[in-house]
């Protein structure tokens, strides 16, 4: 059997990018007993040659040894069009999830439970945390491609819980101050999406552009 070969990475920031990265050197031919470890940020396979292999790896976008990456974290700017394209589809994915939780529980409450009794405080504090659990589950899906369930799981929690919340947050007081209440009119969805797009947004540029955490 061919002997094992191995690299260092850089760029890897969670298990979904190792995760990418063992999909990519599985479907390689001839490729077995696949290792890529996060902590120590190594890979090694049989099967294949180290080009082979680096080159595998440096498509994905991620560096070998010390090369860079596709996002630099030493240097910090708010200019980055490929960072913002991309932190943009990030709290995109995030939107999707919280929305369908957060208007979902407002609509239930007003369509369906009408005599409920719960105030609007109450309302709004409900639809937050079903949205965060929503975005969650969205999110494990997505990463199903290409992590376990588990891992997918615990990436999806282990997520931006700042960026969730200010979503969260920003579209419940868009709707309170359009409405008055906890209500979902033609007129009220749009700016709450629109606000729960843009508040998190920045931050989830200054994370992925500063630490390179993204994974979607």
């Amino acid at each position: 059997m061919q002997d094992a070969v191995s690299t260092t990475i850089s760029g890897m920031t969670c298990m979904s990018c190792v995760g990418k990265v063992e999909n990519s050197l599985a479907s390689l031919e001839g490729a077995s007993n696949i290792s890529v470890d996060l902590n120590s940020g190594t890979a090694s396979m049989q099967g294949v040659t180290r080009d082979v292999m680096e080159q595998t790896i440096i498509s994905l976008g991620y560096g070998i040894g010390n090369e860079g990456t596709k996002i630099e974290k030493s240097e910090f700017n708010w200019n980055d069009r490929s960072v913002w394209k991309q932190s943009a589809h990030n709290t995109k994915w995030c939107l999707i999830g919280c929305s369908i939780g957060d208007l979902g529980t407002i609509a239930y409450f007003q369509f369906i439970w009408t005599d409920s009794g719960w105030s609007t405080m109450a309302i709004m504090m409900l639809a937050i945390m079903n949205g965060l659990l929503t975005s969650i589950a969205l999110e494990t899906v997505i990463l199903l491609k290409q992590l376990p369930f588990k891992d997918s799981l615990r990436t999806a929690m282990g997520m931006s819980f700042i960026s969730m919340v200010a979503m969260e947050a920003a579209m419940n007081l868009t709707d309170v101050v359009l409405t008055g209440g906890a209500m979902l009119t033609p007129y009220a969805i749009p700016p709450m999406l629109i606000a729960g797009f843009l508040t998190p947004w920045p931050y989830n540029y200054w994370r992925l552009k500063k630490y390179g955490f993204s994974c979607h």
